[in-house]
């Protein structure tokens, strides 16, 4: 696959999602992006305490909130967003490492239905402000949905690509990004645009997939496991020199050894959690 083939390939798969539309047919099973529970296998059939919920169909509520509780997201934060917010797609909370202050700008890349971007909107309440970008027209329409059920005056969504922000130069305090990153074919561009909006002093928090070891050829080239959030992840040294290129410094890459016991519900018996893990990504601009 090329750049666009990848490319449309995941945005019809979140379209899909966020419209629940996705289908069962095994070209089109949706592999899960986020860390369940142990009962909740994500490609094969579930527990039956959670009997309703399916890989190949959006999750009920309360399966997103589990996953995500797992991930470090707070009771009080899965409460404070709208039904329908979280669609349980993270890999970890990179609210927990922003550090957002009241006033600041904060942008997320590769928003989603909005869970990340109204949470941070708490925190910077009515003097700051929270972009969200997103290159699916289906995840945009039901984040300003979510943002409007709230009334977040100070939340606004943009269609966009990460490679390519629909910002100007130096005028974000925060870039927040939840497994997003991993899906894009040229990532040091990302990260070069995130160097170019964030303002001298900015900083980076995200969570995304690093891989800890080469991918054998079959999993590398399953369509599935690139939607996935596996197929492209790099090596966390990859990411820290694209990081450095593009100009940041104090860079901290936290790999979670941890998260292997959930990422292997992802795709049980493929032993994808041999290959990658969760990490906890930080930079800064620096002022000068």
């Amino acid at each position: 696959m090329d750049a666009t083939d990848v490319k449309d390939m995941v945005r019809a798969r979140y379209g899909a999602i966020a419209a629940g539309t996705l289908s069962d047919t095994p070209s089109e099973a949706a592999a899960c992006c986020a860390p369940a529970p142990a009962a909740a296998s994500c490609c094969a059939p579930a527990a039956p305490a959670l009997s309703a919920a399916s890989c190949c169909a959006p999750a009920p509520a309360a399966l997103n909130d589990a996953k995500s509780a797992v991930m470090g997201y707070s009771a009080d934060e899965l409460a404070a967003v709208p039904e329908g917010a979280n669609l349980g797609l993270g890999c970890g909370n990179p609210q927990a490492i922003a550090a957002m202050q009241p006033g600041e700008t904060v942008l997320d890349l590769g928003s989603g239905a909005g869970f990340d971007c109204l949470l941070a909107a708490r925190q910077v309440g009515p003097t700051g402000r929270v972009i969200g970008v997103d290159m699916t027209h289906e995840m945009l329409a039901k984040a300003r949905a979510n943002a409007a059920k709230l009334g977040a005056a100070n939340v606004e969504f943009r269609l966009g690509e990460i490679e390519h922000l629909p910002l100007a130069d130096a005028t974000v305090d925060v870039i927040l990004s939840n497994c997003v990153i991993n899906l894009v074919p040229d990532k040091a561009q990302v990260f070069r645009e995130a160097f170019r909006v964030l303002k001298p002093g900015g900083r980076l928090a995200i969570s995304d997939v690093v891989n800890t070891t080469p991918l054998t050829d079959d999993l590398a080239q399953d369509h599935d496991l690139v939607c996935g959030c596996i197929a492209g992840a790099a090596p966390a040294a990859q990411v820290e020199a694209w990081l450095t290129e593009a100009g940041f410094t104090a860079i901290r890459i936290e790999v979670k050894p941890e998260s292997r016991t959930m990422i292997a519900t992802w795709a049980p018996g493929r032993g994808i959690e041999n290959y990658v893990a969760s990490a906890n990504i930080e930079a800064r601009r620096p002022v000068a």
